[in-house]
């Protein structure tokens, strides 16, 4: 690699040296070795709690200058709460089976050769992410129990927090015996760092970046390694004439007001015409109890007042803030259609009491997590007990959904034989 950036590229390359040798050894890393990481940093949080939150309103006092939003400020924020259920989490990925070392498929070939498919590491993954520092301790446990080096690069916004968590997750790694570079994490605040990293594809496996549109882009754009991308969550809720009403209140609520600032919140309300009028004003006024701001198509500007008209780009946006886009459709193929057009294909939910409507809805709506009657904030790897994500893959090649410790792993053939030569 050239040196043109000097020091800098040093550095990256002595990153990505160190990892690719921790990845070899973690590799032949018992799963007990792997799993009492995982246990050493649950109790490692726990005991440095304390001085996590301490780092954390250091770093929440300086969002103002970043220029975050209320529901950016709110992914920032660590809380007794999230700090909890990031040590379940831990312990939900120490629970699951070793993602190692399984045969995934077998066959005993005529001529005798036994061929086995065996799950193994991907190798180094670098991920480059931004404002949720509960990712650092998901990333990392999830790499390293499937038997993963990764480097963490988180955003500056969250640099403090992002520190502490490391220091716990590095001493976890050390008194777990396992190869100290197994996690490392990117000090500098250069931007030139990423671009030296996404140059190292003889170092680095996979890089998964997990953030705003201009971070998949650049990382889209300078990657020589594959990409596993996080992309935008621009999520929808379709209300169907045949929905109880009540359920479908109570799920727009959640999946609106719940965490507006994350990917699986919902950004678009899609009603059927023939409930709009039962429906919509009551809904309205319950979203606006709780500061939400509505934006609607003219049919359902007819029926509410105050609402913004929605523009075109109003319906492809990504919102992640109180803000609530709404339209009012004919039947199924126009709800569809906008899911289609507007869409971001990361989820999409459907609200109905005719399971004809729902299964058409489900085969027709090309998205990572297509929900039935339930909110769109269910679409993750913690509820979806995997213990953890490392993102939302919105890719079709090589995951999709939320990725965990499978996503995380490849595969070998192991073929067993008594002699054979081929003739």
């Amino acid at each position: 690699m050239a040196q043109a950036d000097g020091p800098l590229t040093e550095y990256c390359e002595q990153m990505g040296r160190a990892a690719r040798l921790a990845a070899r050894k973690l590799a032949l890393a018992s799963g007990a070795k792997r799993d009492r990481f995982l246990h050493l940093a649950a109790q490692g949080l726990s005991a440095s709690s304390n001085a996590i939150f301490k780092a954390n309103e250091a770093d929440l006092a300086r969002a103002a200058d970043f220029g975050l939003t209320a529901a950016q400020v709110d992914r920032l924020r660590l809380t007794p709460e999230r700090i909890e259920s990031m040590i379940d989490g831990l312990a939900q990925v120490a629970a699951l089976p070793d993602p190692l070392g399984r045969t995934l498929a077998g066959r005993i070939r005529p001529n005798g050769l036994d061929i086995r498919k065996v799950s193994v590491p991907l190798g180094v993954i670098l991920f480059i992410y931004e404002s949720r520092p509960n990712v650092t301790v998901d990333a990392a446990a999830l790499a390293v129990k499937s038997g993963n080096a990764i480097i963490l690069r988180g955003g500056k916004e969250a640099v403090g927090t992002n520190q502490a968590l490391y220091r716990v997750l590095r001493d976890a790694v050390e008194q777990a015996d396992l190869p100290c570079d197994a996690v490392q994490f990117v000090d500098r605040s250069d931007r030139g760092v990423v671009s030296i990293l996404l140059r190292m594809g003889e170092f680095i496996d996979l890089v998964i970046p997990r953030g705003g549109t201009g971070l998949i882009r650049t990382v889209a754009d300078q990657a020589t390694m594959p990409i596993l991308k996080h992309y935008q969550g621009n999520c929808h809720i379709y209300v169907d004439r045949a929905a109880d009403l009540e359920m479908a209140k109570e799920i727009v609520l959640n999946a609106k007001c719940q965490r507006p600032g994350v990917c699986n919140a919902a950004e678009t309300l899609l009603i059927h015409a023939e409930v709009a009028e039962t429906f919509l004003p009551d809904l309205a006024r319950s979203l606006r109890e709780k500061g939400v701001e509505l934006r609607g198509c003219e049919r359902t500007r007819n029926l509410l007042t105050n609402v913004r008209p929605a523009t075109e780009e109003d319906f492809a946006t990504e919102f992640l803030d109180l803000i609530l886009a709404i339209r009012i459709v004919d039947d199924l193929d126009s709800a569809i259609e906008h899911i289609e057009r507007y869409g971001s294909h990361h989820t999409d939910a459907i609200v109905t009491g005719d399971l004809s409507v729902a299964r058409r809805f489900v085969e027709s709506v090309d998205s990572a997590a297509v929900m039935v009657n339930a909110s769109t904030r269910f679409h993750d790897g913690y509820e979806f007990g995997l213990g953890a994500e490392i993102g939302i893959s919105t890719d079709r090649f090589h995951a999709r959904g939320p990725c965990g410790l499978e996503e995380l792993t490849t595969y070998k053939y192991v073929v067993y034989g008594t002699g054979q030569v081929r003739t």
